[in-house]
């Protein structure tokens, strides 16, 4: 009876191959055993390499070299001059002068302040409305009333109107005494208002006002009042 194999389950026909390759391992390991050892590093400690790597880490700066200043010049020296005179040659005495002297004279010398003319003048043109002392007409405030009532004659026109009221007047008085600048601050009718400027502007020269002692004008506001009987 003969027997027969399959071809799966031959093995001789991979017997070659398997030695190739076995052969090439082999070989490999060798040359790796070979090319495999132990290389000492050597380091290049070159003295041009050091001062190169020296150079690099450390900048050395130097000062510039710069001239010393000149030295200043030397001071002017002044140079006496020594006259020679004989002993039998008079001299001329010359009056020495210090400075003790000037200060004397300074202390004996009075200062004298200029007059204030414009101040003066200012504050005399300066009109006033409230002042230290106020203006007084001469005899006070009853006599004022008795010389209006004296002094004012009414408007035949104003008592055929049947027309009365209080005119408020107003006027200025000067560091004389004089009554100025009359008017009306509030009428009442036109004949009254005239009448009582009147009046005002013949009143005599009151008792002038004072600012820190000193007469000043003053504006002075004075009611005058017209009533029917």
């Amino acid at each position: 009876m003969e027997i027969k194999k399959s071809k799966k389950a031959d093995l001789e026909g991979g017997k070659g191959l398997s030695l190739l390759m076995g052969m090439v391992f082999g070989l490999a390991v060798m040359f790796v055993g070979f090319e495999w050892g132990t290389y000492d590093v050597v380091v290049a400690t070159s003295d041009a390499i050091a001062d190169v790597i020296a150079e690099e880490e450390i900048e050395i700066t130097r000062p510039e070299d710069t001239p010393p200043p000149p030295p200043p010049p030397p001071p002017p020296v002044a140079s006496e001059v020594l006259n020679v005179v004989e002993d039998n040659v008079e001299l001329e005495q010359q009056e020495i002068i210090s400075s003790e002297d000037n200060q004397m004279e300074a202390q004996v010398q009075t200062y004298v302040a200029p007059a204030v003319v414009e101040e003066e003048e200012e504050s005399s043109q300066q009109i006033f409305t409230v002042v230290e002392e106020m203006p007084q007409f001469p005899g006070g405030d009853g006599e004022l009333l008795s010389f209006l009532g004296r002094s004012i004659k009414y408007p035949v026109i104003a008592q055929e109107n049947g027309i009365q009221g209080r005119v408020t007047c107003s006027f200025v008085v000067n560091r004389d005494g004089s009554v100025v600048d009359a008017e009306i601050l509030r009428g009442v009718d036109p004949s009254l208002d005239k009448e009582a400027l009147r009046v005002i502007n013949t009143m005599p020269k009151w008792i002038p006002g004072k600012q820190r002692g000193k007469p000043v004008r003053v504006k002075y506001t004075v009611p005058v009042t017209f009533r029917l009987q």
